[in-house]
């Protein structure tokens, strides 16, 4: 059961307007787009975060001392997929500017059917949970983030323990894409994949 966190409206209105002026933006479509016939439509916005490490040495040492620390995010920008007909065929990405959320490209590729997949999963399932994106640009993975808490703003940063992380294809060796992994589980896996230090500020999780 999914229940989304409201896109902010300028992001959905520079979407929408990317799609209603095709002259606009020509460089930037896909071949799945241009090639498409009949209306589109811009659905199932998720916000996309970016999992970070500490900056400098010191930082992780200090962590490490001072016991498990949650993991740190940043909001980087909006999702949504381009539905054409019955499917998604697309994604359009949006980022933050000094004028506010504006559009930034369209994509298409496996992330866009297996995030559609990932979605329709996590639909089946009796939790309510407000779905995200969690990145890991450091080893290429891009996971579904379903938060436990549905009244948070999508903006919030902060994965709980009891979070459900859902790997995308292509995942990592080593890691089954698609498959639910709570993130005090995978997030020390993650942390091994990146070496030092520690996500979780843990011994264990190193």
């Amino acid at each position: 059961m999914l229940r989304p966190s409201p896109a902010p409206a300028p992001a959905l209105r520079s979407v929408l307007a990317a799609l209603g002026s095709p002259s606009a933006v020509s460089e930037a479509r896909t071949p799945a787009l241009r090639a498409a016939q009949g209306p589109l439509s811009a659905e199932l916005p998720l916000p996309v975060h970016v999992l970070g490490l500490p900056a400098v040495p010191e930082a992780a040492v200090a962590a490490a001392t001072a016991g498990p620390r949650p993991p740190r995010t940043r909001l980087t920008g909006w999702r949504f997929l381009i539905r054409h007909g019955d499917r998604a065929i697309a994604a359009a990405d949006t980022m933050l500017t000094p004028d506010g959320w504006s559009f930034s490209h369209f994509f298409e590729g496996p992330y866009v059917t297996a995030t559609e997949r990932a979605l329709i999963q996590a639909e089946a399932l009796a939790t309510p949970y407000q779905p995200r994106l969690l990145s890991v640009p450091e080893l290429y993975m891009l996971t579904l983030w379903l938060h436990t808490d549905t009244e948070a703003d999508g903006a919030s940063t902060a994965p709980a323990p009891d979070d459900l992380l859902v790997p995308l294809a292509p995942a990592p060796p080593g890691i089954a894409s698609h498959r639910p992994y709570r993130v005090a589980d995978l997030l020390p896996v993650i942390g091994l994949r990146l070496g030092p230090p520690p996500l979780l500020g843990s011994a264990a999780g190193a």
